[in-house]
């Protein structure tokens, strides 16, 4: 091998060398007392329970579709299938282990302020950050080295994104379950506060944090990731160039490289507002980015036109980042606007919040849309225009987009470990209320999860960007190898006349919708036996509230995993088994208008849903903060959070994944529809 191709193997191993260091100071910190010991392993044992019963799934799910892949399509697609699906599952354990570990030192130094609390949780997160993209990184180039033609590798796509599927889907039905069962009848009901010893559902609902924020995060953006390079590789194939096959790959390097050291500059001292050095660090990490981007495309791929344009949609990909966070920010920080109405509304009751928080989240959409567009367009044309002469000016402005899209995820390391302290801040809050370490603790802990509230949500906006980007390259990809599948076969004809167009449009429209339903109603199901057994256990035992005698917090754990598994089904199957039956009925072409369909529909949708919960669960926050906890104002908000919930932790994140699932596996499908139609 040489420079270019061995570089990205650098980077990852480096990544994983720092976040190895991390871990080591991660656990040198002390994790407090045996009653705090106590209650992480009660949170990291519930966690294994759930992965256990969930991997009981996964697992042969996993390897019957590696065998029919590789057995029906290319052997080659079946390994990298397998690849994809066991790193994204890894992805998620490691996620889940580092998140546990960090929260209760976050804990046990909530009493030594802000600064030492907020390293230790965002450390925790970089430790995440850090090894989710490198593994991704060292997948793809390893896959690619090894079978160079991108197509046959299309398979890990459909197993990263399967197995994030399971997980989020999983992950965000069992959070939100245990969410909304310890709030409604903890908060609302019997005036406890949250994460309160004496509410039973307590722990599942901090089990629930790692295995849908932590977990689900993980193998989403490691997904992400996949896809996005993915998507960048199969446009360099249809252009031919040789040369170009490397750039996406040396894109991740130099993100990897940027994430690197926007983590290490993270210190402790003189922190007062804790999203500046997050802000900082992220900035260093994007002008990094940016150079690096730069010095490989001219050392490594050439010095000509086509060279600077594809360099210059890259710098479109790291300044969409800022962008969208500052439209996330804007529409789900406590400080900001529309926050503040939100909050403001609860005084004219529960009709009101409810849709001023469904107005705003709608309101958030708009923007985000107009800037997905702008990119679009000066990326495609950037690159079209410097197109070599006699070279299809179409395909490399695709391929410009598709490095906007690569672009944005190369920072993935940063973004994700900016994220993922969210959780860990989270959890270490449910420590210190359930050991009673005192209002300042909470104070400190409410402080960095209310900023970790709005940087969840920035990472789903970017998360549901990179989707939509990605997919429009992959819904391109399709239509060229289905065009070279179908040669000789049948006249493929995209336009609007055709009646299969128009049909897969409305077909690929409604499936977002038909599955946030799903999703949304597997939460109602599971949060209504959560709800059913609290009550019971109060009602059952009346020492519970006075104190004097300890819920059953491993029935409420059991019932959010029984419940969680029994829902993941559905939306999984609607998304595997849409575009095959569309491909086998009404060919390609339909398969390419549900493709689009579901791009439109599904990304304003997820950010709709991501931007609406996150909003009313900081506008609670924002009334906390205000010392406003237990009024009837408070009640009003927690309501609002409750119905939050789905939206921002189960569904939304669940969507991006949806859409880049059914791209590929349109992609890897194929060439079985021109069998079945030629039969």
């Amino acid at each position: 091998m040489n420079i270019p191709e061995i570089l990205p193997f650098v980077a990852a191993l480096a990544s994983f060398l720092v976040a190895g260091g991390l871990v080591m100071w991660i656990m040198k910190q002390p994790p407090g007392t045996k009653e705090m010991i106590d209650i992480s392993n009660a949170v990291k044992e519930g966690a294994a329970a759930f992965l256990k019963r969930e991997m009981r799934i996964i697992i042969p799910v996993s390897i019957a579709m590696a065998v029919i892949i590789g057995a029906f399509l290319t052997p080659s697609n079946g390994i990298a299938f397998a690849v994809g699906a066991t790193l994204s599952a890894v992805a998620g354990i490691v996620s889940l282990k580092i998140t546990v570990k960090a929260a209760v030192r976050a804990a046990n130094l909530s009493g030594s302020g802000l600064g030492k609390t907020f390293v230790m949780a965002f450390r925790g997160g970089a430790t995440v950050g850090l090894i989710v993209p490198a593994m991704a990184l060292l997948a793809i180039t390893g896959l690619y080295m090894i079978f160079p033609d991108p197509i046959t590798i299309a398979g890990v796509g459909i197993g990263a994104s399967l197995i994030a599927l399971f997980i989020r889907i999983g992950g965000g039905i069992f959070t939100k379950a245990a969410d909304m069962g310890a709030d409604l009848v903890g908060k609302v009901e019997v005036n406890i506060p949250e994460d309160d010893p004496r509410n039973p559902a307590t722990i599942a609902d901090n089990v629930g944090d790692n295995v849908g924020d932590a977990a689900g995060m993980g193998s989403d953006i490691y997904e992400s990731y996949i896809i996005t390079v993915l998507a960048a590789l199969l446009i360099a194939a249809l252009i031919g160039a040789p040369n170009f096959f490397l750039y996406p790959l040396l894109i991740g390097t130099s993100g990897m490289i940027a994430s690197i050291i926007g983590v290490v500059i993270i210190g402790s001292k003189n922190i007062k507002d804790v999203m500046k050095p997050l802000n900082r660090s992220f900035y260093v990490s994007a002008i990094i980015a940016i150079v690096l981007n730069f010095i490989f495309i001219t050392q490594f791929i050439g010095d000509s036109n086509i060279a600077y344009a594809l360099f210059g949609s890259t710098v479109i990909g790291v300044i969409l980042v800022p962008v969208i966070q500052k439209i996330t920010n804007y529409y789900t920080s406590y400080k900001k606007p529309p926050v503040i109405e939100i909050a403001e509304s609860a005084k004219w009751g529960y009709a009101s919040l409810t849709l001023m928080g469904i107005i705003k989240g709608m309101q958030s959409t708009g923007p985000f849309m107009i800037t997905l567009v702008i990119a679009i367009i000066v990326s495609y044309s950037l690159a079209s225009g410097a197109a070599p002469e006699g070279e299809d000016p179409v395909l490399y402005g695709i391929f410009g987009t598709a490095l906007t899209a690569m672009a944005m995820l190369s920072l993935a390391g940063i973004v994700l470990s900016i994220d993922a302290f969210g959780p860990i801040a989270d959890n270490a809050g449910g420590i210190v209320e359930m050991t009673g370490m005192g209002e300042e603790n909470r104070k400190v802990t409410d402080e960095i999860d209310a900023v970790g509230n709005t940087t969840k949500a920035v990472t789903k906006g970017f998360a549901i960007a990179s989707a939509a980007l990605a997919a429009l390259a992959m819904i391109q990809a399709f239509q060229f190898e289905a065009a070279h599948v179908f040669a000789g076969v049948l006249d493929l004809d995209y336009s609007l006349t055709n009646p299969a167009i128009i049909v897969g449009l409305l077909i690929g429209g409604l499936i977002p919708f038909i599955i946030t339903g799903q999703l949304i109603n597997g939460v109602s199901r599971a949060a209504g036996k959560m709800v059913d057994e609290v009550r019971r256990q109060f009602k059952a035992d009346a020492g519970i509230l006075k104190g004097t005698s300890k819920p059953d917090y491993a029935k409420c754990v059991d019932i959010a995993t029984a419940a969680s598994i029994k829902e993941l089904w559905k939306p999984a199957l609607v998304a595997i088994l849409a575009p095959i039956i569309m491909g086998v009925l009404l060919g390609p072409t339909a398969v390419a208008g549900l493709l689009m369909g579901a791009v439109i529909t599904g990304i304003l949708l997820a950010y709709h849903l991501a931007n609406t919960g996150g909003a009313w669960d900081n506008a609670k926050k924002l009334i906390e903060m205000r010392g406003e906890k237990g009024t009837e104002l408070h009640k009003i908000a927690v309501v609002g959070d409750i119905i939050g919930d789905p939206y921002k932790d189960t569904a939304g994140p669940a969507l991006n994944t949806v859409i880049k699932l059914l791209n590929t596996i349109a992609i890897v499908f194929v060439s079985a529809f021109v069998a079945i139609l030629a039969i």
